[in-house]
């Protein structure tokens, strides 16, 4: 019964290497993140709000201040007061659906891409409180759903294009307070706006502007009725500038000084109610812990929301994670539902929630603070005063992260898929325990959806081809990454590195350790900082497992339990002897050679299956 499980066509490996190149070509042929990319390239971002903005996620919709359609084509991006300098990019002009774009209030300069006037979704346009220069490009009068353009508040210069005045939607225009020149255009809608849409232009004809159409008015029927219309006209006239005033001054003031807005804060909810041993927290008691969300107590970044240090009034740590997407009317009992779920997978090896926060424009979730940070961090991010992990320690996050993963597989009713797994998202607690954190956030993220996500959540280089290919993630796709984690557990490399192409080496980091295994140059594959303090057999052993976690059919892979056990020294040998059987008769079964096979069963020295099965049970 166990051989059936592997009677997969040879054809299963090649489809693995073409999902994978596919993929890779898929992201950089992404015009719209490779647009975005450009402009972040081109900026300069010292508060590091860009962060998020990582080519090797699968879209750019998970990025921080990036909004999508249900088609995953991007409408919004909202980078107001966020202190970025550099340029704007022509490559914003290939954004087809976007509809806001909003950069006020930031230190840019340069020009105004014509190509934004290929923006034709465009509704909005704020470029105000920048250090912009040249002219306005006649290019925006082809946007025809504009409603929205301030440039206020710029250097910018020379006439204001005719083109504008065929902008029939637009509401609101604000050209003030720059260097433009000439007369104003008076056709079409720029007859609805007043001077102080042009105003403190110097060399800009004001007067040119015609006042705006009076309101026709009936003819009095007497001159009695005249007097008295008159009068009452009068008394309401005044008493709606007396009550306008004020709004007419706060919207002026808001103009000149844009707003960072946060969120709304609603009325708190009893910050005592708990729910069995998780607690709901109150959004006041969150803010205060995090400093209001100060941008220097950011842990992290990743897809589903940024991470801030925290310290309850109790004096204990803790990590707010502040899910970044929006919530649908009446999906409040559903998310309260599936965090009480997540907190509910208890195990030593999995990150425990401490509780959550929920308003009508927040979702907030809580969980202990782990202070030595993620599996990710520790390989490639660490301090020159902090030691590299040895191997001992890695073999104990492999085996505990290994566990934590089975637990939520085989002990969860209804099990939960990680679908992220990878060593950003396995922390490590005082004493380098690995824990698994972000499990559960997929579905939480897509509580509206049922059976197949909106979009393929994941990081490149972990995600599994069949999930890649069809949307439907399992438990499979899990060991899949698991089994990438455990090369950089391994490597310290990334799972996707465009770096490496520098030296001709794959960008996929599987691929890169096939072709060392090839080579046999497990030396050169080995992490440099554990400086050759590691056990060969260890090593090779690990690496059985990773290979047999990523293989390309999913029928295929170990589950975790199965993972865990021989990470505990109890059937690898013997998987992995069977497996190469199965690869033998696959060859033999065909008449051409298999493009993997000789080196797959070939690499792995004789002596590699007679170490002792205590070599991976943890630190000795």
């Amino acid at each position: 019964m166990e051989r059936l499980i592997f009677s997969v066509p040879v054809c299963a490996f090649y489809l693995w290497s073409i999902l994978v190149f596919g993929f890779v070509s898929k992201v950089s042929a992404n015009a719209e993140g490779d647009a975005l990319n450009a402009l972040k390239t081109n900026l300069a971002d010292p508060n590091n709000v860009l962060q998020s903005w990582d080519p090797t996620l699968v879209n750019p919709c998970t990025w921080f201040h990036v909004t999508c359609d249900s088609n995953n084509m991007v409408t919004r991006v909202d980078l107001g007061n966020a202190n970025l300098s550099g340029q704007l990019v022509p490559q914003l002009g290939q954004l087809a659906n976007l509809q806001y774009l909003e950069l006020y209030s930031n230190v840019i300069s340069g020009i105004i891409p014509e190509e934004l006037g290929n923006l034709t979704n465009l509704v909005s346009l704020d470029l105000y409180l920048n250090n912009l220069s040249g002219g306005i490009p006649p290019t925006l009068g082809k946007l025809s759903k504009l409603r929205f353009l301030r440039l206020n508040n710029n250097t910018l210069k020379g006439k204001i294009p005719l083109s504008l005045t065929t902008v029939m939607s637009l509401q609101v225009l604000d050209l003030s307070n720059n260097n433009l020149k000439g007369d104003i255009p008076v056709n079409g809608s720029f007859s609805l706006f007043t001077p102080i849409s042009f105003q403190n232009n110097p060399q800009l004809n004001e007067s040119s502007i015609p006042p705006p159409s009076p309101i026709p008015q009936t003819p009095p029927a007497s001159s009695q009725g005249s007097s008295t219309g008159a009068i009452a006209g009068g008394v309401a006239a005044g008493a709606a500038l007396l009550f306008a005033a004020p709004a007419i001054a706060l919207a002026w003031w808001r103009r000149r000084k844009p707003q960072d807005h946060f969120f709304d804060v609603p009325a708190e909810e009893d910050p005592e109610v708990h729910l069995g041993q998780l607690k709901r927290f109150s959004l006041r008691e969150l803010q205060v812990a995090t400093d209001n969300f100060s941008n220097k107590n950011i842990l992290g970044r990743g897809g589903f929301g940024k991470v801030y240090k925290g310290r309850l009034a109790d004096g204990s740590l803790v990590a707010v994670k502040r899910l970044k997407e929006e919530r649908t009317q009446g999906g409040e009992l559903q998310f309260q539902t599936e965090v009480e779920m997540i907190s509910m997978a208890v195990h030593r090896n999995l990150l425990r929630l401490r509780g959550f926060c929920m308003t009508p424009t927040e979702r907030l979730l809580v969980y202990p603070y782990m202070a030595n940070g993620s599996v990710a961090s520790c390989l490639r991010e660490r301090p020159e005063s902090q030691p590299p992990l040895d191997w001992p320690k890695r073999k104990c996050i492999a085996l505990g992260s290994a566990r934590g993963l089975a637990y939520l597989h085989d002990h969860c009713d209804p099990k939960i898929i990680h679908r992220d797994v990878k060593a950003a998202n396995i922390l490590l607690d005082e004493e380098f325990e690995a824990v698994v954190g972000d499990f559960g956030l997929a579905k939480l993220m897509d509580y509206k959806d049922t059976h197949v996500t909106t979009a393929v959540r994941g990081t490149i280089g972990h995600i599994a081809p069949e999930y890649l290919s069809t949307g439907k993630s399992s438990e499979k796709t899990d060991v899949f990454g698991y089994g990438v984690m455990l090369l950089e557990l391994i490597t310290g490399q990334r799972a996707f590195d465009l770096a490496r192409l520098a030296n001709d080496d794959d960008v996929m980091l599987l691929d890169w350790v096939k072709g060392l295994l090839k080579d046999k140059k497990l030396e050169t594959l080995v992490d440099p900082d554990l400086q050759g303090d590691y056990i060969d057999g260890e090593v090779e052993q690990l690496i059985q497992v990773a290979l047999l976690c990523t293989l390309g059919s999913p029928m295929e892979r170990p589950k975790m339990s199965e993972v865990v056990r021989m990470l505990e020294g109890d059937g690898l040998a013997e998987r992995w002897e069977e497996w190469q059987k199965e690869e033998v008769f696959r060859q033999d079964g065909n008449n051409f050679p298999h493009p993997s096979a000789g080196w797959i069963i070939d690499h792995i020295p004789d002596s590699a299956s007679h170490i002792p099965p205590d070599e991976l049970s943890g630190p000795r």
